[in-house]
């Protein structure tokens, strides 16, 4: 057994078939294809039989070359598996087309080239599954180039063909004697057709017989001549085809040379091989050839398809009937009668975009947010249907951004510290500032409007007298920017008395307990507290006014939170300017902006910032209404 071939092949690009140009012509050129051979040697008969497959799912569209068959292949054999809308096509080593060639779809026929017929078959039948086939008896007497014309995805070639395995090259040409040369090939007419005589030629002597009387051996003997026969041809059957170049064949009939007498033709030797006759020379009038519709470029709405219509005329018909054919000028057709190349087509009609409810309210209540709405793709029938069987370019807005104003932003601070940072003498007590926006969130702002309030403040313990003590520095930063982490702190012996306070040498605090130098640390407090606003200002100058702050139990991540303890929380307001009023006239207090009576209106009288730009509108507010003002505070 032969082991297995691969050929490295390459591919010409062509023009486009008519009803494809549209889409194809720009196609680049592909590289040849791979494909399945095995070799079957039979040393009995002494040939080779090579059989191969091809199969891919994908192609570009346009010529792909299968297989190169050599020269002195015989028994040839290619044809589809599997029936498709793609094409056979064959070609020369040199290139020069033979069947398909040039982006020219032939009509099925014989062909004569490379020194054999090849019967290209194509079935039309709707109903039939057969796909393309090419046959040919050969020898080749050159490479035959095996071509693919890719249209439809999955196709599945086979091809067979036989080579001798011992072949000697010579300056004749090879011919097997299981195999006659084309030009002695026969097609036998009806036997029942009768002979036309007004076709008969000349009388053509072709070979004689002579006929030598062996019975006598006397030279000097005086003998009478003895007959001779020969082959006449005696007329051809009926021509194959009344138009074009068509063929018939020549019959013959044993004679007496000198009588031309009708003799029986066993008196004549070998009867001459009847050899075929071109006949019927006149041209036949050119058709067209109207290929199949492509399918509609688009899958719905209006759109159109085309088909291939070329100018054809007959050249050859055999006596089973098959023709050859050429493209010819259009204007042999008339142009006018030249069938249409495109029309109008439309599968279905297209889904279209469909809104299904109003724009959604925006995210955020102040900011930037987005707001939906639902869209959906509809059918023609009302039903909903996958959003590729809509135009995606078409498709309407299902998100939209929205500005709902600029957000409010305050401080928040914690309560102070209970206890003083030193027993005796000056210390400290700290608490937590934030800037939130008046909506809650848990997303701090980079900044809030005014002054950031202060998180230390200074406080008294008491004199101390005749104390050593330990004094603490102020613990470092933590070791680690977040999570758990270590700080640390130096130490120094003080000694303090009535006020007057010196540090001493450590060996002296030695009987104190001494504070610790190191601790764990975390970036953020942990636990939940309250947090507080700063006061806002007093509602009245005078004559006991309030003020008010807002409140807010908050987690370490100033998240907010609902267990605080309630016995602990801040007093959201309190009492101020309690002495009473005298009749002053305020010439600072104007209106610094124009639509201060939305400020009223948005009871924001009540932070410092707004009565401050507002205070012409802010204090006729509170004038009118006192309650309202004093109502106005928030507890969370």
């Amino acid at each position: 057994m032969a082991g297995l071939r691969q050929h490295p092949f390459s591919q010409k690009q062509g023009r486009a078939l008519a009803f494809f140009h549209f889409i194809w012509f720009l196609s680049p050129n592909s590289d040849a294809v791979p494909f399945d051979t095995k070799a079957i040697t039979n040393s009995v008969q002494g040939f080779e039989v090579i059989k191969g497959n091809f199969s891919r799912s994908f192609l570009r569209v346009g010529y792909h070359k299968i297989a190169e068959i050599p020269a002195g292949a015989f028994n040839i054999s290619i044809k589809e598996t599997i029936k498709s809308r793609n094409y056979l096509a064959l070609k020369t080593k040199s290139g020069t087309a033979i069947i398909n060639g040039n982006w020219v779809i032939d009509r099925p026929g014989f062909f004569v080239a490379v020194g054999t017929m090849l019967t290209y078959q194509r079935p039309n039948e709707i109903r039939s599954r057969k796909g393309e086939s090419i046959t040919a008896p050969g020898p080749l007497t050159e490479e035959l180039h095996v071509y693919l014309i890719y249209q439809q995805p999955g196709p599945r070639l086979y091809f067979e063909y036989s080579i001798p395995l011992e072949t000697q090259l010579t300056s004749e040409r090879v011919t097997y004697s299981y195999m006659l040369p084309l030009a002695e090939e026969t097609h036998l007419s009806d036997p029942d057709e009768k002979l036309e005589d007004d076709k008969i030629s000349n009388n053509e002597i072709i070979e004689e017989t002579p006929l030598v009387n062996q019975g006598s051996s006397n030279p000097n003997t005086h003998s009478e001549p003895q007959p001779s026969y020969s082959w006449k041809k005696s007329g051809h059957t009926p021509c194959s085809a009344t138009c074009g170049s068509g063929k018939h064949q020549v019959l013959w009939e044993c004679v007496e040379k000198d009588s031309l007498t009708i003799v029986p033709a066993d008196l004549c030797d070998t009867e001459p091989t009847n050899h075929e006759e071109v006949c019927s020379t006149q041209a036949c009038p050119a058709y067209w050839d109207v290929g199949e519709w492509s399918e509609c470029i688009h899958s719905c709405g209006p759109s159109t398809q085309h088909r291939q219509v070329i100018c054809r005329q007959v050249t050859h018909v055999l006596n089973d009937g098959m023709e050859t054919s050429v493209s010819v000028a259009s204007e042999q057709c008339g142009l006018a009668e030249m069938p249409v190349t495109k029309s109008t087509c439309q599968l279905k009609i297209c889904s279209q975009w469909e809104v299904r409810s109003d724009w959604s309210p925006c995210s955020v209540p102040c900011g930037v947010g987005q707001r939906s709405r639902e869209v959906v793709c509809v059918s023609n029938q009302g039903d909903v249907e996958d959003e590729q069987e809509c135009n995606m370019n078409l498709k309407p807005d299902v998100l939209q951004n929205c500005d709902m104003g600029v957000c409010a932003r305050s401080w928040f601070t914690s309560l102070w510290s209970q206890r003083c940072s030193a027993e005796c003498g000056r210390g400290n007590r700290t608490r937590v500032v934030v800037c939130l926006m008046d909506h809650v969130t848990d997303l701090p702002l980079d900044s809030c409007e005014g002054e950031r309030p202060s998180d230390v403040i200074s406080c008294d313990s008491g004199l101390c007298q005749n104390q050593l003590k330990w004094y603490a520095g102020p613990w470092g930063q933590c070791s680690v920017e977040c999570g758990n982490g270590t700080q640390t702190r130096s130490l120094a012996c003080v000694f303090h008395n009535n006020g007057l306070t010196e540090v001493v040498d450590p060996p002296k605090c030695s009987g104190i307990p001494k504070p610790i130098t190191a601790q764990p640390c975390r970036l953020k407090p942990c636990g939940i507290q309250w947090f507080v606003t700063e006061w806002s200002e007093c509602s009245l100058p005078c004559n006991s006014g309030y003020r008010i702050r807002e409140v807010r139990c908050l987690t370490d991540n100033i998240v907010p939170s609902d267990e605080c303890d309630p016995k602990l929380i801040p007093e959201s307001r309190e009492e101020c300017n309690k002495q009473p009023c005298t009749a002053e006239i305020n010439q600072s207090c104007i209106d610094q902006y124009y639509n201060c009576l939305v400020v009223v209106q948005a009871r924001l009288c009540i932070y410092p910032y707004y009565r401050r730009v507002c205070c012409a509108s802010c204090d006729r507010a509170q004038k009118s209404y006192p309650s309202s003002f004093q109502k106005n505070h928030i507890r969370r």
